[in-house]
């Protein structure tokens, strides 16, 4: 059971010390309460005025003894006591995958990595239109837009260093995967040349989830028993396509559209045929949603009006996917078609 409680101008205690509950501090101050700090269960002169009878006491899991009595005796006089996680470490930076860009596939971990950061680095790729929701910390947009990088991938770096030597808890964020054409392994060593603890929450990756999102697997038994997954930001070599065209198996493109016609060309010329079934799944898992299915020798005419962010899947699973929907829609005709004749 959740409960939600409007502390708008409500006094609440926040209990523990200054480092681990920095972070409830800020969540209740967001929440709109009137926030007062004690950091140890007897009091501390540095810790200002205290509320006469607050509304509520956040008692922060600080790992200090001698919380309890006076917890006890909040309970006892009719004083809620919400139980508060202590702050995340002080001078890191996670690395967290966000997934295609939907709530329902981030990580637990990525859930609490978000709950304990001190800033938030994110992209546009990620599920940033909730995170105001998810964290309490400061946010800030480096989303990169194909030929428009805002905040250049040098600075992205050189900000997460600054914050986490600064004491920050610092979250990355990306979109997919940190590892999957992320940049995650250059942010990684950026903050081991600066002597900054890093660690990285693996994300869902949208090679295999937007398809997904789109009824389309990349391997299936009897046809598919392998995937590639390339990146679509530059155009492949004759040696690439070559090589692409002869493992068989299941293609997948991340953020292909503006390669597509070098793609699909090449993949012509290095052998593969013109009827293999093609697919383009723009915006998985957010509004407008749309996948669009051809041939590889009729792919640039049909995506004409394609747009990143997309996924491009080639291969047989295309066409195992297309029969599915058919089935299911032809299903579909035959109920409705034996519903009318009963209702007849």
């Amino acid at each position: 059971m959740q409960l939600s409680i409007d502390l708008t101008g409500r006094d609440v205690l926040v209990t523990g010390s200054e480092t681990a509950a920095r972070q409830a501090v800020r969540r209740y101050e967001a929440a709109g309460a009137r926030v007062f700090r004690l950091s140890v269960p007897e009091g501390a002169p540095g810790d200002g005025p205290l509320p006469e009878r607050p509304f509520l006491i956040a008692a922060v899991d600080d790992g200090q003894p001698g919380w309890e009595p006076l917890l006890q005796r909040s309970r006892a006089a009719g004083i809620l006591v919400a139980a508060e996680p202590a702050a995340g470490p002080a001078g890191q930076v996670t690395l967290v995958g966000g997934g295609p860009g939907t709530l329902d596939l981030l990580t637990v971990g990525a859930v609490t990595a978000l709950r304990d950061a001190d800033v938030v680095f994110y992209d546009r790729l990620a599920p940033y239109q909730e995170l105001e929701r998810l964290s309490s910390g400061r946010l800030v947009d480096v989303g990169k837009q194909p030929g428009h990088h805002k905040v250049t991938q040098c600075d992205i770096e050189k900000l997460m260093v600054e914050a986490a030597l600064a004491g920050e808890n610092v979250v990355r964020l990306k979109g997919g995967d940190p590892f999957v054409f992320g940049r995650g392994g250059e942010e990684v060593a950026a903050c081991v040349a600066a002597g900054v603890p890093v660690n990285v929450i693996s994300g869902v990756t949208s090679a295999i989830s937007v398809p997904a999102a789109a009824g389309i697997p990349v391997t299936h038994r009897e046809v598919s028993h392998m995937f590639t997954v390339v990146s679509g930001h530059a155009p492949l070599t004759e040696d690439e396509h070559t090589h692409l065209a002869g493992l068989g198996g299941t293609i997948v493109v991340l953020m292909g559209i503006g390669t597509l016609p070098q793609l699909a060309a090449g993949l012509r010329r290095a052998g593969m045929r013109a009827d293999m079934p093609m697919a383009v799944v723009e915006r998985g898992y957010r509004p407008g949603q749309r996948t669009t299915i051809a041939e590889l020798g009729t792919i640039e005419t049909a995506a004409a009006g394609c747009s990143n962010p997309a996924v491009l899947v080639i291969g047989e699973v295309v066409g195992v996917a297309m029969a599915s929907r058919n089935h299911a829609a032809a299903s579909a005709d035959l109920n409705r078609l034996a519903a009318s004749l009963i209702e007849a």
